[in-house]
């Protein structure tokens, strides 16, 4: 059976022995890694504020979602309200037929355009209210 000696901590001692008489102590060495420059984290919101070429990628893609928002907006809008003047030119009879003496043609431009006005508006906010909460969900703390 051999038996191991437990590491000196300096050639000639044993740990947790007291130098000899007449010697100083060690001095003790730290030993650090070198000093670096630590790379700063940087948030998609510094970048939008900073005005990078990240941030401009960032608020094009917002732009570009609430435009394409817009003009389906825009589109439906005209399908459905501009193409009723076209829709009464084009079928002269419904000018003639009236409701409780009312012409047919006043109660659409009169009542029925504003449910849908109403209603594209509503789908509008909320996609648009959609849109932001989806960029700031991007772009927000993580």
């Amino acid at each position: 059976m051999s038996t191991t000696r437990p590491p000196a901590d300096h050639p000639g001692e044993l740990p947790g022995q007291a130098p000899p008489a007449g010697q100083a102590p060690p001095v003790r060495v730290r030993v650090t890694a070198p000093a670096t420059a630590r790379s700063r984290r940087t948030t998609v919101v510094s970048e939008i504020d900073a005005q990078t070429e990240v941030g401009a990628v960032y608020m094009r893609s917002l732009m570009r979602s609430q435009l394409r928002l817009a003009l389906g907006i825009t589109t439906l809008l005209v399908l459905t309200i501009g193409l009723l003047p076209v829709l009464l030119a084009t079928i002269p009879w419904l000018r003639r037929v009236e409701v409780w003496g009312v012409p047919v043609v006043w109660i659409l431009l009169g009542a029925g355009c504003y449910p849908v006005l109403i209603a594209l508006a509503v789908a509008y906010v909320r996609r648009a209210e959609r849109n932001e909460r989806n960029f700031h969900d991007l772009v927000g703390p993580r």
